[in-house]
């Protein structure tokens, strides 16, 4: 992209000016590449999503000048019936990361701060601005877990993630019910992009308490990342809130592709459960074989690993992987620039992984 002048940049609305927007993952095209920086699932998703994909693609000359369903009800009824709730409890967006946008809007544009860790997902002080939103950011412990005793003093809203990301380390369901009980008057998210790969979601609490949203995402345990599919389960009235942001935005914002790819993958539990099953082991191998070499690796419920190699400076091992064809995550920021972000890859890729660092730069 060419750099814009300050002379140009005189039509752009004041507030984009200052906006410091998300830098996503990496997505190079390099040959023989091995991208394990953007916690995408490395196997694919269950084949009925195939299926119903190419249905709709059949059907193209007819189904493709209409509009989708606005509602996305058949959707919602699969999540519904996946998920045990009623299915006034779902939302649906453009992945979740648009849900995100909406529970933002909807909850947080308080005159007290919104409350989220200072490490966590980037996007939450893109959107912070973004929006307006006051924060109030908390500090994890020194063995980078949150503390629920934190989250009790008042505030306009908490977003938490977990499992955490980049850190990987999950919050029990004791320590999300003890802060919901602390702000029974402020709308608390738990957002749950890795909870299939080990932690306990925080969906069963939804009846019990009217201020919790939980927000998950299909991008990464059901392989759906390039169809953008996200959803919310809360009761009713906050859902309400949701609907009403959405459609004053984008009154159609799932497509009859990912609605029908969705819709199959949540009807194909076990094809679902199994694959994340793979990933488990394959990443309780890798901390394994990595611990072996030195590294030192926080306790994970993700789909990554979060490590660090005291004997190395974590940038300089990003880079040299990338020579050699393997892209891993580097966040140049306070507390955790000696950290890298490892995806959880197949047996295969993880051994490329761990056969390239033994042989070629640990030596």
């Amino acid at each position: 992209m060419s750099t814009i002048t300050t002379e140009q940049m005189r039509f752009w609305s004041p507030e984009v000016r200052e906006l410091e927007p998300y830098v996503p993952g990496e997505q190079p095209k390099i040959q023989n590449l091995l991208k394990l920086n953007t916690n995408e699932n490395p196997y694919p998703p269950s084949p009925k999503v195939v299926e119903a994909v190419q249905k709709v693609l059949a059907n193209a000359a007819d189904v493709l000048r209409l509009y989708p369903d606005p509602d996305a009800s058949e959707l919602k009824q699969a999540i519904a019936k996946q998920q045990k709730v009623a299915i006034d409890h779902v939302f649906v967006g453009n992945g979740s990361d648009e849900v995100l946008a909406h529970i933002f809007k909807a909850f947080f544009i308080q005159e007290l701060p919104l409350l989220y860790p200072d490490i966590t997902y980037s996007f939450y002080p893109v959107y912070s601005q973004f929006f307006g939103v006051k924060t109030k950011i908390l500090p994890l412990n020194d063995n980078f877990e949150i503390v629920p005793d934190d989250y009790k003093q008042l505030n306009g809203g908490i977003i938490i993630t977990n499992p955490n990301a980049p850190t990987s380390i999950a919050l029990g369901l004791s320590a999300i019910e003890e802060i919901l009980q602390a702000n029974p008057d402020s709308v608390v998210v738990i957002d749950e992009a890795y909870v299939d790969f080990g932690a306990e979601s925080a969906v069963n609490l939804v009846e019990k308490y009217d201020n919790l949203v939980v927000c998950q995402t299909t991008s990464k345990s059901r392989s759906l990342a390039g169809l953008r599919v996200g959803f919310a389960i809360a009761q009713p009235h906050l859902i309400a809130a949701l609907e009403a942001v959405k459609n004053s935005f984008n009154s159609y914002p799932m497509d009859r592709f990912a609605i029908a790819a969705a819709v199959a993958s949540f009807e194909d539990q076990a094809y679902f459960e199994a694959q994340n099953q793979k990933v488990i082991a394959s990443r309780e191998q890798l901390v394994a074989q990595l611990s072996e070499l030195g590294f030192k690796i926080l306790p994970s419920s993700a789909n990554f690993i979060f490590a660090s190699l005291p004997t190395k400076d974590a940038a300089e091992l990003a880079t040299e992987l990338r020579a050699r064809g393997i892209i891993v995550r580097y966040f140049n920021k306070p507390r955790i620039d000696q950290y890298l972000r490892i995806t959880i890859g197949t047996d295969e890729q993880n051994q490329r992984l761990v056969d390239t660092l033994k042989n070629d730069i640990l030596v």
